[in-house]
């Protein structure tokens, strides 16, 4: 959970007395999630960027792209880096400043679901081995906090990675790197989906809202791909879920994956026609 609220001994026991009868406080089933929006495009001065609204979630993604010189063990790789910030607007519990644990986690947790899938061909950000290649800067921003920023952060991050354009760079003649003018897609070889189960008393709910997380025993977001390949996982809380409650969340992460998934590739198709 993000922040520090606090909530009432009277709501916990009624929103964990909901869920034990398999019903929650917005009327949703303990498997369904909140209304999912997905707009793309959004600011002409990023190689791409997205916003996601799960239910009263919002947040938004920003991509730009650079080059520079690869990693020492990676040469013919390129670059992927993802931070998130929490802004204050969104949540009178988040404060300014720099990135505290919770924003570091959120922006470790992304990145590894995009990471470990491979959504990206980095080798194809290579332009130079050993000496240039494409750097990407994945940067979240939380616009509204009401619960499960981790599966509206991952997918606003692949969103706008999935509209990336970047600026062709070619070699000349001497080896030396030019800009071409044109642009290019981003290599997209997967599109992993995030999907956030919380633990509420022994009951499993998909896409907890804020008060849900406030009184959830743990959480677990898992990643998986088009192929339903589990490709990270994440548990979170202090509390420990047994060995049934875990494939019962991996059970929904799968199902829930296609879903959404759906629904973002329908956004990105309409862009692309």
């Amino acid at each position: 959970m993000f922040g520090n609220d606090i909530i009432s001994e009277i709501d916990r026991t009624y929103i964990e007395g909901l869920v034990k009868q398999g019903e929650r406080i917005d009327g949703r089933k303990v498997d369904e999630y909140r209304p999912i929006s997905i707009k793309v495009n959004l600011y002409e001065k990023a190689e791409g960027s997205a916003e996601v609204q799960i239910g009263n979630t919002r947040v938004v993604a920003g991509v730009k792209v650079s080059v520079g010189e690869p990693f020492p063990d990676t040469p013919n790789m390129g670059v992927v880096t993802i931070t998130a910030e929490l802004a204050p607007i969104a949540s009178p519990s988040f404060e300014s400043g720099p990135p505290g644990d919770d924003a570091i986690e959120l922006a470790r947790i992304v990145d590894r679901g995009i990471r470990e899938s491979e959504a990206v061909d980095v080798e194809k950000l290579c332009i130079k081995e050993g000496e240039l290649v494409y750097i990407v800067f994945v940067d979240i921003y939380t616009i509204e906090y009401d619960g499960n920023l981790y599966d509206a952060s991952s997918l606003a991050a692949i969103a706008a990675l999935m509209t990336t354009k970047l600026p062709e760079v070619v070699l000349d003649e001497n080896g030396n790197p030019k800009l071409t003018g044109n642009e290019i897609p981003m290599p997209i070889q997967s599109v992993p989906i995030e999907v956030t189960t919380a633990l509420i008393g022994d009951h499993i709910v998909v896409d907890p809202s804020l008060k849900e997380e406030q009184v959830m025993n743990a959480r677990l977001t898992v990643a998986v791909d088009e192929h339903e390949r589990l490709t990270t996982m994440q548990k979170g809380g202090v509390s420990p879920i047994s060995e049934s409650k875990v494939y019962e969340s991996i059970d929904l992460a799968v199902r829930k994956s296609k879903e959404i998934r759906n629904i973002l590739l329908e956004v990105i198709n309409s862009v692309k026609n």
